[in-house]
């Protein structure tokens, strides 16, 4: 499934544009264009393919589509379908708001929830919605601070400085707007994006787990899929100005300018097909080198570290609901990418990246030695040097994180109170600083948690140099059970830090028992290896990232006459291509899934008849099966197909933090939700392939039909058609 955290990073902003196997024109199935200054040679191209519409019509005019489409939650992407700010995006999107609000009694996340009125609609704290509202090269401002001249750090700082100025100036116009300024094509241009943040968005509609995760990691980057990946959220603002306000019960539906219209007569194979989102990070412009490092440094090891991780979690999560319902989320956050890893892995290694990247690095050298551009300055030998030395520190910081940052209360909580102490430290006597523990309790289990621990500790020892090894396994070593680990994670849990809420950080209040606490000291050993880390690997970043901008700076001016895109950064992108399947040794894939493909499935998911091909991830209540079964299914029946299409695919170009993204046909009629890309194209955030990468999209139908049929939430459709 495509979702995605907020990133940013070394290599977030690199340029694209992919020349046959690396080297043709882009096509319309390969893209994430910004809008602002879409070429017009692209869009030319989006009419020959069947786009209807104006330019107008897509963006910065005030009936434009792209007023429809939102960042939803920081991480994914949605749409506004009603005056009344009805907002689609995918069940996967809107999981954790879901999980949150369930319980053994209340399972909302198993069971689903619809909200027969406004009153019952359910509100989510810190989750938001932005709506883009412009975008403006200030390349020549950034520049002219000598931005290429400083450190990482100063450029950071540089950036949120003058983000802030602009912030100051745009505040003084519109209090509720804010502005963002990134870097694009890997630091050779920068854009300042201004947003309109709503902060009060309430749960309206989600099916039940079995059909809004149906497949689960089975069926997960995989096609055939039947999943009905939607759920349904909406707006509120202040009542009397209609801006964005923070949750009250005051607050009234917000009513958009723009959203989007739904088709409710389908598509064919080949028919014009657009994406709109927020895509999270590709990095299709990245060395040779960086794709090893990649593969080997970062996807390997996250994959090996989460196996550990993913089989402790399933045992307790199948063993009681309550451990269930309080690690669905993080489950499903963590699964995601562990599956993600290995199949990018399989394709860089099947399709060549490697290899291709090398033959194409050597023709940008023979370029830059026939035109002396960036001749002096582009060393591509040296800039693989640096990566071979550096590779280690990324291998080892892939493996800290993945063991102990966001993976266990009690070592989250230890690094907390050790930062503390280096921030504000205890020897300053006046200090009033202190570190606050909120009771979670409601978010993690005990056991779950000893038991995951004692795994990633056994497993972090055996997959990292000793070099890299923190010095709380010396006292593990010193401990006098059968099982050491075991008895070092009882005596962590054992400590003040799971049990105090405030801690202050001076001589007066921090007793020396407490300084010499056993989880205390793992937090210090952990903080101090992760600087180890950190300063090893940022060595070499300054200078891999300027050898990757410029190796990015002369692949745009080689191709200077043709039109290039930026890689995603998270803002708002458009992606245009068609309807269709592909072919994968010499089998069709089809290109729409149906009623009966998913019964079948449904059938391995009950017990009795599955017998020993049962599998719980298709399992869904007979009521579903029951909908399922149906050889009519009226009005919501294809006339092409003659059936009811539950997923479609598409070739348009997405990645992590497209899911929710509204699918489009050529009259800015909403078709779909795009929810996830298929396991033979994974390679896809560092290379295009346009025979298999494709696009799988919920059908808005189905959707349709699920709020009829299984919600009986009439009165949501009839505020969509409206």
């Amino acid at each position: 499934m495509f979702i995605t955290k907020k990133l940013g990073g070394l290599l977030s902003c690199l340029a694209v544009i992919l020349l046959s196997a690396w080297c043709s024109p882009a096509k319309a199935d390969e893209g994430m264009w910004t809008l602002s200054n879409l070429p017009e040679a692209v869009f030319n191209e989006m009419q020959e393919e069947g786009y209807h519409m104006k330019y107008a019509d897509l963006y910065n005019d005030k009936g434009a589509i792209s007023k429809a489409v939102v960042n939803f939650g920081g991480y994914c992407s949605g749409v506004v379908v009603s005056a009344d700010g009805l907002v689609l995006t995918n069940h996967h999107c809107g999981f954790e708001a879901i999980r949150s609000h369930s319980t053994t009694e209340h399972d909302y996340l198993l069971n689903g929830f619809v909200a027969r009125s406004y009153e019952e609609e359910l509100p989510n704290e810190d989750l938001f919605v932005s709506f883009m509202i412009s975008q403006c090269d200030i390349t020549d401002e950034v520049l002219a601070h000598g931005i290429r001249t400083m450190s990482l750090e100063r450029q950071t700082a540089l950036l949120d400085s003058l983000e802030n100025v602009e912030q100051k100036k745009i505040t003084k116009v519109d209090s509720t707007l804010r502005v963002e300024l990134k870097p694009f094509y890997e630091g050779n241009k920068y854009y300042l994006t201004t947003y309109r943040d709503f902060y009060d968005v309430r749960l309206v509609f989600t099916i039940p787990k079995s059909m809004g995760k149906f497949g689960g990691e089975t069926d997960n980057w995989m096609w055939p899929r039947q999943t009905c990946d939607f759920s349904v959220f909406r707006i509120y603002c202040n009542p009397k100005t209609g801006e964005p306000a923070k949750y009250s019960e005051e607050n009234i539906p917000y009513h958009p300018a723009v959203y989007a219209r739904v088709n409710f007569d389908g598509y064919k194979e080949g028919d014009f097909a657009m994406t709109m989102g927020y895509p999270g990070t590709t990095n299709r412009y990245l060395s040779s080198f960086g794709i090893e490092t990649m593969r080997d440094c970062s996807n390997t090891p996250r994959h090996q570290v989460r196996t550990v991780l993913l089989d402790v979690m399933k045992k307790h999560m199948r063993a009681d609901e309550g451990v269930r319902i309080k690690y669905d989320s993080k489950f499903a956050e963590s699964a995601n990418y562990w599956k993600n890893a290995r199949g990018m892995n399989k394709c860089i290694d099947s399709i060549g990246i490697v290899s291709m990247k090398r033959v194409y690095e050597k023709r940008i050298q023979q370029y830059i030695d026939s035109t002396s551009y960036l001749k002096g300055q582009l060393d591509i030998k040296r800039l693989g040097s640096l990566y071979a030395q550096q590779s280690r520190y990324v291998k080892a910081m892939t493996i800290f994180y993945e063991t102990f940052i966001r993976k266990n209360e009690v070592v989250t909580r230890a690094m907390k109170f050790a930062g503390g102490m280096t921030l504000y430290g205890p020897a300053n006597k006046k200090s009033k600083q202190y570190v606050m523990f909120s009771d979670n309790s409601e978010t993690w289990d005990l056991d779950t948690e000893k038991d995951v621990l004692v795994a990633l500790l056994k497993n972090y020892r055996e997959q990292v140099e000793s070099e890299f090894l923190p010095d709380f396994y010396a006292t593990i070593d010193k401990m006098e059970g059968e099982d050491k680990y075991r008895e070092y994670v009882e005596a962590l849990y054992a400590s003040p830090i799971m049990t105090r809420e405030k801690i202050f950080l001076n001589k007066k209040k921090v007793s020396k028992a407490l300084l010499d606490d056993v989880a205390v000291s793992m937090g210090q050993d952990l903080c101090a290896i992760l600087q180890t880390i950190q300063k090893g690997r940022n060595s070499f970043t300054k200078e891999i990232y300027d050898q990757e901008r410029m190796l990015c700076d002369a692949k745009l001016q080689m191709e200077m006459d043709m039109p290039h895109y930026s890689d995603a950064n998270f803002t708002m992108r458009m992606s245009y291509g068609q309807v269709g399947g592909y072919i994968l040794n010499g089998k069709e894939s089809g290109y729409y899934t149906t009623p009966q493909s998913l019964y079948k499935k449904m059938l391995l998911g009950d017990k009795e008849t599955a017998g020993d091909r049962y599998n719980y991830e298709y399992y869904a209540e007979p009521e579903i099966h029951t909908l399922f079964k149906a050889s009519d299914f009226g009005r919501y029946t294809d006339k092409t197909t003659g059936t009811m299409n539950l997923c479609f695919l598409t070739n348009n170009d997405i990645t992590g933090g497209n899911s929710g993204s509204p699918v489009f046909d050529g009259n800015n009629k909403l078709i779909g939700l795009a929810f996830d890309g298929n396991w033979d194209s994974l390679s896809g955030s560092i290379f295009f392939d346009k025979t298999l990468a494709r696009c799988i999209c919920v059908d808005i139908r189905y959707v349709i039909f699920m709020m009829e049929k299984w919600g009986k939430a009439q009165h949501l459709i009839d505020e969509i058609k409206k």
